[in-house]
C-alpha cells in the first residue's frame, strides 16, 4: 500500500528535517532536499529516505508547489490577521520564498514574511508573479550548498533582465556573503541575520533604485550617525525594527550573534495545528565535524517571557503542537540562570498551560545537561511528548574523541537513564558514518551497538568534509563510497528495527494529529506523540465505520491502530 518516494528514505534525517531533495519544508513552492542530516542540518538516509562546486540542475524552484500551496492556504487567515494591528503601507510589491533547510530556517522565514506583509508587500507562492524572490538558503554541507546555489540559479532565470529581484538570505548567505557577490552576480541583494530587519526596505530600495544611503546599526561607522539606538542594539536580548535603519550595499552580512527579534508576528508555512518554537541560538561546542559556531554564532538564550508569548500567540492562531527548537535545545537558560534561575523543565511546566496546546516537543537535544528535573518534567507533564531528539553522531570512543564529543560511557548512561525514568520513550538519533579515522572495526561496533539497542527512530549520513572544521584536515579520509555504504548498512539494519517498532504498537489506542489528506495515497495522515513532522513515519488514517466526525486537518483524534505498512501506522478513528 505505501512503497511511495519516501518508503525506503524513512530511516534518517533526525534532526534536520532540513529536506534537501525529498521533502519541502512547506516554504514556497520549492524543495529541501532530505538528505541525512544531524540535529542541525546536515545530509544523509532517514526512515524517510546527503559548496564550493556549484551543480546546475532544473526544476528545483517548481517540485513541490502543489503541497506547498494547500499548506498556505491552511494559515492564510492567520497570516493576514495582523494580531499587532501595525498599519501596513502599500507598496504594490510581491514578493516568494524559496526555502531551504532546518527548522530555525523556517522560523526565519515565516517571520521574514511576516515582516514583508506588515510593510505593504503581497505574499505570492507564484516566482513567476513575485517582484522578488527570497532564497532562504542553507549552508552546512555541500549537498545543501549546492541545492541552495541552485535555487539562485533557477530564480534568476525568471529576472527579466533584472526587473525582478533575486534575495539570499539563510546560512549560506550568512557564511559566505562575499564570496556569493563575487561568484553569484544573479544575486541582487545578500543579507545575513543580522540585517534581516531592514528587508522590507532593502527589497524595495533594489526594486526603486532608491538613492538614499543609510547604515545599519551594526555597522561601527554608524555609531556617531545614529546615536543610542546603534550603541545599545548589541547588548539586547530582543531587538525591534526600530532599532534597525537602512544601509546601501548589495551584501550585508554583519554579525553571526544577533540579539534575538520577536517572532510572534509570522507568516505561517508549517500548517496552522503544528509550529516551530525557537527557544536558543548558536553553539557553544567545538565539534571537529561542524561549522555551525562559525555562523549561527555563540549560544544564547532567548528569555522566558518572550518565548511564553510566543507560545501564547501560536497557541492563538490554532497551533496544538509546538516543537522546541535550537542547536542545543535542552541547554536552554543555562546562561541566565544567573538572572532568572529557570532551566528547561519551569520553561516546559509553564509551556503546558498555554491555552490550546497539546503537545511539547523537545528537538535537537545535545547529550549532556538532562538534570533530573529535567527528566522528571518531560516524564510527568502530560502535554510534553514523550519524544526526544539526541543526535549521538558515534558510539566508539576513538570516532568520539576525534569528533570531541561525549565519550562512549557518558551517553549510554544516559539513555539507559532516559528509558528508565520516562516510560513509553521514543528516542531519535542520528549518526555520522565514515567519519575520518572510522576503521571497519569501529563501524562494526556502532552497528552492535544500534542492534542492541534499538533506537525507535534513527538517522544516518556520510560523513562531508566542511571548511574551516578540523576535521576535514584530518589524515586518513574515508572513501567517499566506503562512507555511503557504511551508512546504508546502518540504514538497512534500522529498517528492520523501525519495522518491529511499528508492529508492536498495532492493537493500541492512540491520540493522532491529523495533518492532511494525501491525494496520493488516497487517504488522511496524521502522526502520535511518538512522531516529530517531516521526519518520522506517519500513521494513514481511515474514517469510523460508523460515520461520527468527519476527519480534518488538526484534529487531535482517538485512533485504533489496526496495522503497518513498512513504518508507517494504518488506524481507525474512533
Amino acid at each position: 500500500k505505501k512503497l511511495h518516494c519516501c518508503s525506503l528514505t524513512y530511516i534518517g534525517v533526525s534532526c534536520v528535517y532540513s529536506s534537501l531533495l525529498l521533502k519541502t519544508m512547506m516554504i514556497s513552492n520549492t524543495v529541501t532536499k532530505t538528505t541525512n542530516t544531524t540535529t542541525r542540518c546536515t545530509s544523509g538516509a532517514s526512515e524517510r529516505g546527503g559548496g564550493k562546486k556549484i551543480k546546475k540542475s532544473s526544476g528545483n524552484l517548481q517540485r513541490n508547489k502543489n503541497r506547498f500551496d494547500s499548506n498556505f492556504d491552511s494559515v492564510k487567515v492567520a497570516a493576514t490577521s495582523n494580531p499587532t494591528g501595525i498599519a501596513t503601507e502599500k507598496k504594490n510589491l510581491k514578493v516568494s520564498l524559496v526555502g531551504l533547510g532546518c527548522p530555525k530556517n523556517v522560523v526565519d522565514a515565516e517571520v521574514m514574511l511576516g515582516d514583508m506583509q506588515k510593510n505593504g508587500y503581497d505574499i505570492t507562492t507564484n516566482h513567476e508573479e513575485a517582484d522578488a524572490i527570497i532564497i532562504n538558503s542553507c549552508g552546512f554541507i555541500d549537498d545543501a550548498k549546492s541545492e541552495s546555489v541552485e535555487a539562485i540559479l533557477e530564480a534568476s532565470k525568471l529576472s527579466k533582465g533584472g526587473k525582478k529581484k533575486i534575495v539570499v538570505t539563510g546560512c549560506l548567505a550568512q557564511r559566505y556573503g562575499e564570496d556569493l557577490q563575487k561568484e553569484l552576480p544573479e544575486a541582487d541583494l545578500i543579507v545575513g541575520f543580522e540585517n534581516y530587519g531592514m528587508l522590507p526596505d532593502l527589497v524595495e530600495e533594489s526594486l526603486r533604485e532608491r538613492k538614499n544611503t543609510i547604515v545599519s546599526p551594526f555597522d561601527p561607522a554608524s555609531q556617531n550617525r545614529i546615536g543610542a539606538s546603534a550603541t545599545s542594539t548589541s547588548s539586547k536580548n530582543i531587538i525591534t525594527n526600530d532599532d534597525l535603519v537602512l544601509p546601501k550595499k548589495k551584501t550585508l552580512v554583519g554579525g553571526n550573534s544577533p540579539p534575538f527579534r520577536l517572532e510572534i508576528d509570522r507568516v505561517r508555512i508549517t500548517p496552522k495545528h503544528s509550529a516551530y518554537l525557537r527557544v536558543a541560538e548558536g553553539c557553544d561546542h567545538k565539534c571537529t565535524f561542524c561549522a555551525i559556531p562559525s555562523f549561527r554564532g555563540k549560544f544564547r538564550s532567548k528569555k522566558f517571557e518572550p518565548i511564553v508569548d510566543e507560545a501564547k500567540a501560536l497557541g492563538q492562531l490554532g497551533a496544538k503542537e509546538l516543537c522546541l527548537i535550537a542547536e542545543d535545545t535542552n541547554q536552554w537558560g543555562m546562561d541566565l540562570r544567573a538572572q532568572d534561575g529557570r532551566g528547561l523543565a519551569e520553561l516546559l511546566e509553564t509551556l503546558a498551560e498555554v491555552d490550546g496546546i497539546e503537545w511539547i516537543r523537545i528537538l535537537y537535544a545535545y547529550p549532556s545537561y538532562f538534570s533530573d528535573e529535567l527528566i522528571t518534567a518531560i516524564a510527568d507533564v502530560p502535554q510534553v511528548c514523550k519524544y526526544i531528539d539526541i543526535p549521538l553522531q558515534h558510539i566508539t570512543n576513538l570516532s568520539l574523541l576525534r569528533m570531541n564529543r561525549p565519550p562512549r560511557q557518558h551517553a549510554e548512561d544516559l539513555l539507559y537513564k532516559l528509558r528508565d525514568r520516562i516510560p513509553g520513550l521514543a528516542l531519535r538519533t542520528t549518526f555520522i558514518s565514515g567519519f575520518p579515522g572510522e576503521t571497519e572495526e569501529e563501524h562494526e561496533e556502532l552497528m552492535q551497538f544500534c542492534r542492541d539497542f534499538k533506537f525507535e527512530r534513527l538517522g544516518a549520513f556520510a560523513y562531508s568534509e566542511e571548511d574551516g572544521t578540523p576535521a576535514a584536515e584530518y589524515p586518513d579520509q574515508v572513501k567517499d563510497d566506503l562512507r555511503a555504504l557504511r551508512r546504508d548498512q546502518l540504514v538497512a539494519q534500522q529498517q528492520e528495527i523501525s519495522e518491529s517498532f511499528a508492529q508492536s504498537r498495532v492493537g493500541q489506542t492512540l491520540d493522532v494529529l491529523v495533518d492532511n489528506f494525501d491525494e496520493d495515497m488516497d487517504a488522511w495522515v496524521g502522526r502520535t506523540a511518538l512522531e516529530a513532522p517531516d521526519i518520522d513515519p506517519v500513521v494513514f488514517i481511515s474514517e469510523a465505520e460508523n460515520g461520527g466526525q468527519k476527519l480534518e486537518p488538526g484534529q487531535m483524534r482517538k485512533c485504533k491502530i489496526v496495522g503497518s505498512s513498512l513504518f508507517d501506522l494504518e488506524a481507525v478513528a474512533l
